[in-house]
């Protein structure tokens, strides 16, 4: 039992929500147009929770081999920084996940495409591909793009407008301008995530050159790009509203807007990173909030 919590500890369950977040958003757009499948609903958020784990795994592997999860580390301890599970073992946790998590994709772009579709089913192949390569390479290997300061960037893409624009596109087999605004919204505000716990480690991380964006900043410019993040957000998501208006119901979504406030103000008034990790927490799951009643509110 004790080995089980350890890894169930490793996969870092509280970072789930936040990876369905666009999931569950891009399904009420789907299902506000007539579109909505439960097995490609279903498959949809196993897949993205196996690729998050898979994302964990390898963020705790690639850290604890060069290093970067030291005694300096502010944020929770990791498995391989601990001791309580070593490299080897973690490897083989992560090859495990691979297969988990190609067989999860596979079956939802043969459940959403068939053979009826076959230019979609190979796109979504190469994405499903990709997916696990950028879950990877964040911070495993030579060339890992955490090191690089293009975190931000992946972010963006894989949890933004993949998540949103490609998990509708599986349910109606077309892009629709609908998922554009609220893809980016998701996506700046998964950034904002990253941004946070980047802003946390900013001393551990600039020790073991690690080069993230908020390294690359420093700690008074970073604060103003996370600032123009969830700002940049709230802007497009107020835009999607008024566009897509119906009725006072599709605006449900304000009501996230006001702890995204305070958040900004919080940050901008810490002085010490270590104070960093419960806006963090906030921020996730504001923005999982935000993402369902964006959706809810469009059904409405």
């Amino acid at each position: 039992m004790k080995n089980i919590s350890i890894w169930i500890s490793t996969m870092r369950l509280r970072t789930l929500p936040l990876s369905v977040s666009g999931i569950i958003l891009a399904t009420c757009l789907a299902a506000y147009n007539g579109y909505f499948n439960w097995k490609i609903c279903v498959l949809a958020i196993l897949t993205t929770l196996s690729l998050q784990i898979l994302s964990n795994l390898a963020n705790d592997y690639g850290d604890g081999i060069k290093g970067t999860d030291n005694k300096d580390r502010i944020g929770p301890e990791r498995a391989i920084q601990s001791g309580k599970i070593s490299p080897d073992d973690m490897f083989h946790a992560i090859r495990i996940n691979i297969l988990i998590s190609i067989t999860l994709a596979f079956a939802l772009v043969f459940t959403a495409f068939g053979v009826k579709h076959f230019l979609l089913t190979l796109l979504f192949f190469v994405l499903g591909i990709a997916s696990v390569v950028a879950a990877m390479r964040y911070t495993i290997g030579k060339n890992a793009y955490g090191y690089r300061g293009l975190g931000d960037v992946f972010v963006f893409v894989f949890f933004g407008l993949v998540s949103v624009i490609g998990c509708y596109v599986l349910y109606a087999k077309t892009i629709d301008h609908v998922v554009f605004l609220p893809a980016c919204t998701i996506g700046l505000l998964s950034m904002g995530v990253l941004n946070l716990n980047n802003m946390r480690d900013i001393i551990s991380d600039e020790k073991s050159n690690k080069i993230t964006l908020a390294v690359k900043l420093g700690q008074n410019k970073v604060k103003i790009y996370h600032t123009v993040l969830i700002v940049s957000a709230i802007i497009l998501s107020g835009l999607f509203g008024i566009l897509y208006y119906t009725s006072p119901l599709n605006l449900i979504f304000v009501v996230a807007y006001w702890p995204l406030i305070v958040h900004i103000k919080k940050i901008n008034n810490i002085k010490e990173p270590k104070l960093l990790d419960p806006e963090l927490k906030k921020l996730a799951l504001t923005t999982v909030f935000l993402a369902i009643l964006m959706g809810i509110g469009h059904l409405l």
